[in-house]
């Protein structure tokens, strides 16, 4: 149950005076929504939308010395009204006015001329605020902002917050919307320790919101002001405060130490093409440790690409095979589940484990058969797509749970990831190097482990940054290399947000390419058929076609080993982490390999950063951090399509310390008041509930 000094603020916008259905729904477009995307907005949401920058009007320079572009506030006379010729909607309605410094025409375009009258009566004395223009050496203001009059001065808004706004929806509309909002803000207990408060010289949580909301000065927007650092702190405290408590929710719920023998471990070795790297080892002997222990694991593993992540995955698993229980191995896509099986089936064929694959393709007969053997005890290690945890899917011991490309899944189905088992061990993994303060912002719960080197062998890679004009040069390159053997990829821009574009783009290539090359030339996208997208994979993995046109459906996870060239269009439409996967996909072998970064100038400072740092580097976390640098945190892990906790007001990136000190708390509050008895663990409650982690709450009535 919500505490009740909380419903005034998850009230539905349409509460508030002049919100209808229509205005909700465009301001829900800004301001996200509820917990269902389908929710009206709650008064909260409209809170957290904060201003970007201020208008301040207090300047009263008088006509003549108001400089060109600013924003300036007049005290005028209206001397006489010039209407438009009838009929002649181009040409503006024109009020001239002035002051004791000179004359300005105040412009008005698709004028009503009553409201004008009425607003400007000739002879009258009006404040009229708005951006100044200067033609000709002649002043104007078009469409002012403000007019009142002398009377109705002190009403005049000196200084008005900006905000991000969406189509459809009016400044004024929403400055009165969020100033009710304001209205229904109650007094909290504080929530935080009396020492952090002083010592910060910051101001309880309602009164910051307040002046978040109203700045007086462009520092009162910036995120070392105080008033915003104590709102950020806030919200990363309930973030970590719930990360925490799902950890302590994991460790109560008591897991199995499980320890193999080493007798398949040993036979998967000995079927491996490679050595183990020191890291691998390193990461093996952490998982082994959590493996042993009583309590449940929850690791996470995180290695740039080609580090050897799924070997170690399947070295894991081939553990708690060893003690008698079952494994699932869970990726985001069925490319990438096949593309895992593909590397796993003659390892474990080596040692005698039982794998299966599940994902949406398998139907019918074959279907009911693997879950019949799954149920039955006969598969070892099942790998799928989250078909996985469908009802019907019975494990009779699921052991461990191994999770791909974590960040796709979203923090919250980590609470469902283990009731298929019941002592379930996790171990996610990711292949993007996350900078050390997004790791206490997303796995704050998890221990980590990390993969920071590549199998011997590998080359490095080569990038180079070519001009599109210069494209005839690489389609050349690409004929030479591929008629001596060669495999190249060749990746299709990102057009805005359009599939459709995208595959147009592609087949464009593709077509282009084939005239040029031959028919040695393939193409894939996520548009394609699962079967036939593995089907046209197949043929550039057996060399029957040489060069492979696709979107960034080959991101993450395929393995082509004799792939050397990756020619990237388009390269400045793509983000540093996006091209550093991509370029991941050649140097999986010991031979020389090449990323071409193909580019269409002018190229922007941002976009020039990123090229500048992939051929400086091949380093993920380098990389990683020049990324969080240069966009924020919420988009490296792509936040808004994965259901990661985005922040709505706390930047990890510019706030790092805030967020150590939030999981220091964090960890402290969990050690002295697991149940949130205490009177600052019910203020703490609301905090979750304001911050939208009202699942921890949950857990601790779970228990």
């Amino acid at each position: 149950m919500r505490p009740d000094i909380l419903n005034p603020l998850f009230r539905p916008i349409t509460s508030l005076a002049g919100v209808g259905p229509k205005i909700a729904e465009t301001m829900g477009r800004l301001v996200g929504s509820g917990e269902d995307e389908e929710d009206v907005p709650r008064i909260i949401d409209l809170l957290f939308h904060l201003p970007v920058g201020l208008i301040d009007r207090r300047s009263q320079p008088g006509i003549a010395l108001s400089p060109e572009g600013a924003i300036v506030t007049l005290k005028v006379r209206v001397d006489r009204h010039q209407k438009p010729p009838r009929g002649n909607k181009r040409i503006p309605y024109r009020v001239f006015a002035h002051d004791d410094t000179g004359e300005i025409a105040l412009t008005f375009f698709h004028a009503v001329d009553a409201w004008l009258d009425k607003q400007l009566p000739v002879g009258a004395t009006r404040y009229v605020s708005g951006r100044m223009e200067w033609f000709n050496g002649r002043p104007s203001m078009v469409h002012p902002d403000h007019i009142v009059s002398e009377a109705d001065f002190a009403d005049l808004p000196k200084i008005e917050p900006v905000y991000p706004m969406t189509a459809g929806l009016s400044r004024k509309t929403l400055v009165k919307a969020i100033g009710e909002a304001l209205a229904e803000l109650p007094t909290f207990p504080e929530w935080l320790l009396p020492d952090l408060v002083r010592g910060r010289d910051w101001m309880a949580f309602t009164p910051s919101l307040i002046r978040a909301h109203r700045p007086e000065t462009d520092g009162d927007l910036e995120p070392q002001s105080p008033h915003i650092t104590r709102l950020a702190f806030d919200e990363m405290l309930a973030s970590q405060l719930a990360l925490a408590l799902l950890r302590a929710h994991q460790r109560r719920h008591t897991g199995k130490a499980r320890r193999g023998t080493g007798a398949l471990r040993a036979q998967v070795l000995a079927a491996l093409p490679f050595r183990l790297t020191r890291s691998q080892w390193d990461a093996l002997a952490e998982i082994d440790a959590d493996l042993g222990r009583p309590e449940r694991m929850l690791r996470l593993l995180q290695g740039d690409v080609g580090s050897g992540k799924t070997v170690v995955a399947l070295l894991a698993a081939v553990t708690v095979i060893e003690a008698g229980a079952q494994a699932a191995i869970m990726a985001p896509t069925e490319l990438l589940v096949r593309q895992h099986a593909r590397t796993i089936a003659p390892l474990a064929d080596a040692a005698g484990i039982r794998i299966a694959v599940l994902t949406g393709r398998e139907k019918g007969r074959e279907r009911e058969n693997i879950l019949t053997d799954l149920a039955g005890g006969t598969i070892d290690l099942l790998l799928g797509t989250h078909a996985l945890f469908q009802s019907g899917v019975e494990f009779p011991d699921l052991a461990l749970v191994v999770v791909d490309e974590q960040h796709r899944f979203g923090v919250h189905q980590r609470l469902a990831l283990t009731a298929k088992g019941g002592a379930t061990d996790v171990l996610v993994m990711t292949a993007t190097p996350i900078p050390r303060t997004l790791l206490l912002s997303y796995y704050g719960d998890m221990d980590v482990s990390r993969l920071t080197e590549k199998p011997a062998g590998r080359r490095p890679i080569q990038t180079s940054v070519v001009p599109l004009e210069r494209i005839g040069e690489v389609v050349d390159r690409i004929r030479a290399a591929t008629s001596s053997g060669a495999k190249a990829y060749w990746i299709c821009p990102l057009v805005e947000e359009a599939d459709g574009l995208d595959l147009a783009a592609a087949e464009e290539r593709f077509a282009a390419l084939k005239q040029e090359l031959g028919p040695r030339v393939g193409l894939v996208h996520g548009r394609m058929k699962p079967a036939e997208r593995d089907r046209e994979m197949a043929r550039f993995q057996s060399g029957e076609i040489r060069v492979l046109v696709a979107t960034t459906v080959v991101e993450v996870g395929v393995d082509v080993p004799d792939a050397t060239i990756i020619v990237i269009e388009h390269a400045e439409r793509f983000g540093l982490a996006q091209l550093h996967q991509l370029r991941g996909r050649v140097g999986r072998s010991d031979r020389a390999s090449v990323c071409v970064l193909l580019y269409k100038g002018p190229l922007g400072e941002v976009a020039r950063d990123r090229m500048r740092i992939m051929r400086e580097t091949e380093d993920g976390f380098v990389i990683a951090e020049e990324d969080l640098r240069l966009r924020g945190g919420g988009e490296i892990l792509g936040t808004r399509q994965s259901g990661l906790p985005g922040f709505r007001i706390a930047r990890p990136e510019h706030q790092a310390m805030l967020m150590e000190a939030a999981r220091d708390d964090a960890r402290l509050i969990v050690e002295r008041d697991p149940n949130l008895r205490t009177a600052r663990g019910e203020a703490l409650r609301l905090l979750l509930y304001i911050f939208g982690r009202n699942e921890a709450i949950r857990l601790i009535r779970a228990g």
